[in-house]
Parts: C-alpha cells; sequence; structure tokens
C-alpha cells in the first residue's frame, strides 16, 4: 500500500491504530512479519497451496473476491518479488479480470487449513498476461492437457508486501475424496445449479411481473 509515512499500510490503517491505541503493536508487527519481498519460507508455501482467496476493486474501488484453486503449486513463483496464477475455464464473467483491467491492485490470501494452520497475504500489482507471451518469457511454466485447465491468461503479480496471517482462528480440516473434479464443465448441474435458489425465485417473479 502506498501511504505518505515510514511504516507500510494506509493512511487509514494508522489513524485507526492512533485512534484505538495500536500504533505500537502494529508497529511490532510491520517490522517483524510484512516483508516487502518473499522468502524462502514464504515460497515453499506457495508452491504446495491448492487454492487462493483473490481481491480486486475497479476503478471506483468497488470491491470483489474470488476463489482460485488448481493443482499443489498451481501459483507459480518466479522470484521473490514475482507471482503468476492461471485463469481457468470460468464462467465467462472476468470479474477479477476486469477490475484488475481497470485497477492493477490485487490482494492473495493463501491458507493451509490442513497442515501447519498458518496463512499468507500477499498483496501487489497485478498485470493480464496471454498464455503464450508467459510461456515465451518463463521455461518451466506448468504444462496441463486436461480440459479446462489449460489457461488462456496469467495474472502476473508484483509483490509489494508479505506478511503472515495468524492461526488463532483457522480452522481445521481434513480432506475430503470428493471424486473428480468438474475442470471446464459448462453443466449447470456439475457446476452446482441453482443451489441458492436466485434464478427459480426469478423465474417466478416473471409472470407476476408481466401481470
Amino acid at each position: 500500500m502506498n501511504n505518505t509515512h515510514q511504516h507500510p499500510g494506509s493512511d487509514g490503517e494508522h489513524a485507526l491504530q492512533h485512534e484505538y491505541g495500536t500504533t505500537r503493536r502494529a508497529h511490532k508487527f510491520y517490522a517483524d512479519q510484512m516483508r516487502a519481498q518473499l522468502n524462502d519460507e514464504m515460497i515453499e508455501f506457495i508452491g504446495r497451496m491448492d487454492m487462493a482467496f483473490i481481491a480486486t476493486a475497479d476503478a471506483h474501488g468497488e470491491a470483489d473476491s474470488s476463489f482460485r484453486a488448481g493443482p499443489p503449486g498451481f501459483i507459480h513463483v518466479l522470484d521473490a518479488d514475482t507471482i503468476c496464477y492461471p485463469e481457468y475455464r470460468g464462467n465467462g464473467v472476468m470479474a477479477s479480470l476486469g477490475n484488475i483491467s481497470e485497477n492493477p491492485h490485487v490482494g492473495i490470501m493463501l491458507i493451509d487449513f490442513v497442515r501447519d494452520r498458518i496463512g499468507l497475504h500477499i498483496n501487489g500489482r497485478a498485470t493480464i498476461v496471454p498464455d503464450e507471451e508467459l510461456r515465451a518469457q518463463v521455461r518451466d511454466l506448468p504444462e496441463d492437457s486436461v480440459r479446462g485447465r489449460v489457461p488462456d491468461l496469467w495474472v502476473r503479480v508484483d509483490v509489494h508486501e508479505a506478511y503472515i496471517h495468524c492461526r488463532k482462528h483457522i480452522p481445521a480440516m481434513i480432506p475430503a475424496d470428493a471424486g473428480s473434479r468438474a475442470w471446464g464443465t459448462d453443466s449447470a448441474v456439475r457446476k452446482g445449479g441453482d443451489y441458492f435458489g436466485v434464478s427459480a425465485a426469478r423465474r417466478a417473479a416473471e409472470p407476476r411481473a408481466a401481470m
């Protein structure tokens, strides 16, 4: 985050730290845990993660969060300052990519729910890169032939901040064998159907709206 202070973080968080008396505690966290690039432990952690939560916002600051998943290490570390992750086939809305095209600031949250129950925040500046362009630059990008898991695009992130998310409130989970994933499917049922009933409610309301 850019600010006029010598410490990381936004002007807003610094103002609230002062108001609520947490400045000393916050500055200790900044000094002890926040880095401007990835260290070896963070790189190892990223290499075994199979999911991530992505936060973006459009040019007006309207925020969106999204979930990304793939084989362990699907978030690829290019170097201590740069990571990238693939954009697989989805619902076609492209909400996250649309936000990035207007506002490159991105926040990535990685959580290990199983082994160590710990999290890693990565904040940075994102760029959308076509698959063929990135592969021309990076030789060891993973290749996958599974339908729906062959990326057309990658999001390349220049790391500005990386820091721990403590385990205090992270639940312990056990991986479930849910069978094969329906990568790239357009089947409404396999994607979850109308799980929250939005489409059904809309259809039910249409006859009344037409009256």
